[in-house]
């Protein structure tokens, strides 16, 4: 089976994020090992979302955000009804399913 093509801006934006998550780390004083360590993975796995490996699991972000205190701001930041189009449309029933 064919793999498929990991697009160029969801590439930039997981490099991104594996650097924020590096200054963040280092703004805490805190090595990698021992986030690797908190966040119950190696360091080896930490070091691959750091540097922006897509193939990681979303759990090895999630668990790294709570021990660097970001996750918080992690889901705050997708809160649809934080943005304009959200909080124009709150009101509104959202259908069970989008369909085609």
């Amino acid at each position: 089976m064919a793999r498929s093509s990991v697009p160029a801006r969801t590439r930039l934006a997981a490099q991104r994020i594996g650097e924020y998550l590096t200054v963040w780390r280092k703004l805490q004083g805190l090595t990698a090992e021992q986030v690797a360590d908190r966040a119950g993975m190696s360091r080896d796995t930490l070091r691959k979302l750091e540097h922006g490996e897509v193939t990681v699991g979303f759990d090895v972000f999630l668990n790294v955000a709570r021990v660097l205190g970001t996750l918080d701001r992690a889901v705050e930041a997708l809160d649809p009804y934080e943005t304009d189009l959200g909080r124009a449309r709150a009101d509104q029933a959202l259908p069970k399913r989008v369909r085609r």
